[in-house]
């Protein structure tokens, strides 16, 4: 054991002897390297030539130098669908495809069955005839199915000229801010969406009806809207129970169309917008489901903004007259 202690411990010494030398040696190391003095010349110059120079520098100066030069962007480009390239360029071949090939594979049988001399009625324990039946069933298949695409095409969907005449009423005694919100709400409708004729009605008045407005077969004159008529209608009822907005996408399947009689007889689409509690906007557009689910949104905030206003003004219109009364 002691001479096991004798050896460690100068196992120890050793190390740490070393370790003194190793920094005694570094340290003379740094002095000398500290003690060198290098001339400085700022007039000095590059001996190496620019094709000596390193070569990620090479291409920053390049770059540089060519940064003035209008460069076209070279993005990725959009991925090309083929097929469907293909079948909206050859509708008609599409839709008549099927007929075909239900035609061809229907005249192959046929054929096949006379070749091979095969009886010409089907034998329900032939594997081949029970093999023709198969096929001619997917052949009488797939000339149904080309009947079927030629028969049911998409309905073009394009705008239409309300019938009517051009109107604006707008209700005495509103004051410049209110008409002006009016007007602007009305000048967004057009604008931005397919809206033609737009008519609020607020506290049972019919604050502004512009736009196309039906014309009146006995004295071709405007229809002016009937404000009670019109709450008393389910149409005005059901959006007032509901508090959301109803959005009639094609106007000539519904029934209730024959309570907006203001509104042109060709009037495609329209949204009936609810404005609180005390008013409703009728917005007619000139096309079949033209209005977005993005216009349908925008128009409901839109409606919350003009609720906003008229029942501030009516409030306070309200409050004046109870004190002056």
């Amino acid at each position: 054991m002691e001479i096991g202690s004798f050896f460690l411990l100068n196992g120890q010494l050793f190390h740490l002897l070393s370790l003194t030398s190793l920094a005694t040696t570094s340290s003379m190391e740094a002095r000398i390297i500290l003690q060198i003095q290098i001339p400085w010349n700022p007039n000095r110059k590059f001996s190496r030539t620019p094709s000596d120079f390193p070569r990620f520098i090479r291409a920053y100066s390049s770059s540089s130098s060519t940064s003035q030069k209008p460069r076209s962007y070279r993005g990725p480009k959009p991925s090309k669908n083929l097929v469907a390239d293909f079948i909206s360029k050859n509708d008609d071949l599409v839709r008549s495809l099927p007929i075909y090939v239900g035609g061809a594979s229907l005249l192959a049988v046929l054929f096949n069955r006379t070749v091979s001399g095969i009886a010409p009625v089907a034998d329900a324990s032939s594997s081949q005839s029970r093999a023709d039946l198969l096929a001619l069933g997917l052949a009488v298949t797939n000339l149904l199915t080309g009947l079927v695409w030629l028969s049911i095409r998409p309905k073009s969907i394009t705008p239409v000229q309300p019938d009517g005449v051009e109107w604006k009423v707008v209700e005495s005694g509103l004051p410049a801010s209110v008409v002006s919100e009016l007007l602007w709400a009305w000048e967004s409708f057009k604008v931005a969406t397919c809206c033609k004729s737009l008519v609020i009605v607020y506290n049972g008045i019919c604050l502004i009806q512009i736009g196309m407005v039906a014309e009146s077969p006995e004295d071709k004159k405007a229809v002016v809207v009937n404000t009670d008529k019109l709450m008393q209608g389910s149409v005005y009822r059901g959006v007032m129970k509901s508090k959301a907005q109803s959005y009639l996408a094609n106007l000539s399947l519904y029934p209730g169309r024959s309570e907006l009689p203001f509104l042109p007889a060709n009037t495609q689409a329209v949204i009936l917008q609810p404005l609180g509690d005390k008013g409703i906007a009728v917005i007619g557009g000139n096309t079949i489901r033209g209005f977005t689910s993005a216009d349908q949104a925008w128009i409901s905030s839109i409606g919350e903004k003009l609720d906003a206003t008229l029942g501030r003004y009516f409030i306070d219109s309200d409050e004046i007259s109870r004190v002056t009364v």
